[in-house]
C-alpha cells in the first residue's frame, strides 16, 4: 500500500475537507483530490460527500485506526534516525508565543546564525501546542507551570508582571506608584480567553469600574498602553520601547518560561546548540 496514499487518507480524515488537507500537506487541490479517488478505487470508499465536508465512512474508519498506526510508527523512525544526528546543521522548527517572538527571539536568533550557518531555523508563532511526536515542531518555548509531561527540559526564568504606562500618558495623568492608586486611572482590561486569567480577575473584580478598551490578547494590550489608552498590567516581556514601568503588580503570580523539546530529540547536536543557547540568552 502506497504510504503517500495513506498520508493523503490521514490529512482529509482529520481536516474534513479537501482545501484544509491539500494545505497541510502542500499540495493541490486537484492532487489530492486525484489521489484520493485512486486510493478508494483500490480498497473502497472511504468518505461519504456531504456539503463539502469529507465523513468517515464505516471502511474508513477501520482504515484510520490502522492508518494511525502506521504514522505513528513512521514517526518514530524519523526521531529514532534524527536523534542519530551528530552534525550541526540541518533545520530547527522552534515554536513561541507572540511575546518573545516579536520582542527578544529576533535578536537571539541572529546571533545564533552568525554562529552556526548552516542551522536553519523555523519561527512558528503560537501559545498552542504543537505535534512535537511529528516534528511540526522540534523545540518548544513555553509559558507554563506544568510543561506537558511527554516532553523534557527545563525551567529558563520566573517573569513578574507589572502596571506599564506610555510618557504621553503620565504626563497629561501623571503615574500611578502603588496598587492603591490604580483607581484614579484609566485602564486597558481584558476580553475573550484572556479575561479568565487570574490577574484578569483580579483587576475585574476590584477595579472594573476603571476599564476602557479590552483585548484577548497581550500583545495588543501592550501597544494600546503605548498609545496612552491607560495603564496595563502586563508580563515583563511584554515590555516595549515607549512603555515605563510604574511598579511591581504584586497580585500576579510569576510567569514560567520552559524551554521543552521531544525526548528522542534531545540528544540530536543542532537542537542541542539551539537550547543551549537560548536558555543562555533568554535567563
Amino acid at each position: 500500500m502506497d504510504w503517500n496514499a495513506l498520508k493523503i487518507f490521514l490529512a482529509i480524515a482529520e481536516k474534513q475537507n479537501l482545501v484544509d488537507a491539500a494545505e497541510s500537506l502542500s499540495m493541490s487541490h486537484s492532487t489530492i483530490f486525484r489521489r484520493l479517488n485512486d486510493f478508494e478505487e483500490q480498497v473502497g470508499r472511504l468518505f461519504e460527500r456531504l456539503n463539502g465536508r469529507y465523513e468517515l465512512t464505516e471502511l474508513g474508519e477501520k482504515m484510520l485506526m490502522h492508518a494511525r498506526i502506521i504514522s505513528h510508527s513512521f514517526d518514530d523512525i524519523d526521531r529514532q534516525l534524527a536523534g542519530q544526528d551528530a552534525q550541526p546543521k540541518g533545520i530547527v522548527r522552534i515554536t513561541a508565543p507572540s511575546s518573545f517572538s516579536y520582542n527578544e527571539l529576533p535578536m537571539h536568533l541572529a546571533k545564533f546564525n552568525q554562529r552556526y550557518p548552516e542551522i536553519k531555523l523555523e519561527l512558528l508563532v503560537t501559545q498552542l501546542e504543537l505535534n512535537m511526536s511529528t516534528r511540526q515542531a522540534d523545540i518548544a518555548l513555553r509559558v507554563t507551570s506544568t510543561p506537558p509531561e511527554h516532553l523534557v527540559g527545563r525551567e529558563i526564568r520566573r517573569i513578574k508582571w507589572g502596571v506599564y504606562a506610555n510618557a504621553d500618558y503620565i504626563n497629561e495623568f501623571g503615574k500611578a506608584d502603588s496598587l492603591t492608586e490604580l483607581s484614579a486611572h484609566k485602564l486597558i482590561g481584558a476580553a475573550g480567553s484572556l479575561a479568565n486569567h487570574p490577574t484578569f480577575i483580579w483587576q475585574e473584580k476590584n477595579l472594573a469600574s476603571t476599564i476602557g478598551p479590552r483585548t484577548d490578547d497581550l500583545v495588543a494590550m501592550a501597544c494600546l498602553a503605548n498609545s496612552a489608552h491607560g495603564l496595563a498590567i502586563l508580563p515583563d516581556d511584554l515590555q516595549q520601547a515607549g512603555l515605563v514601568r510604574l511598579f511591581t503588580f504584586e497580585p500576579a503570580k510569576e510567569n514560567q518560561l520552559w524551554i521543552l523539546t521531544h525526548p528522542d530529540l534531545r540528544k540530536v547536536e543542532r537542537i542541542k546548540l539551539v537550547m543551549k543557547f537560548l536558555t543562555e540568552a533568554l535567563a
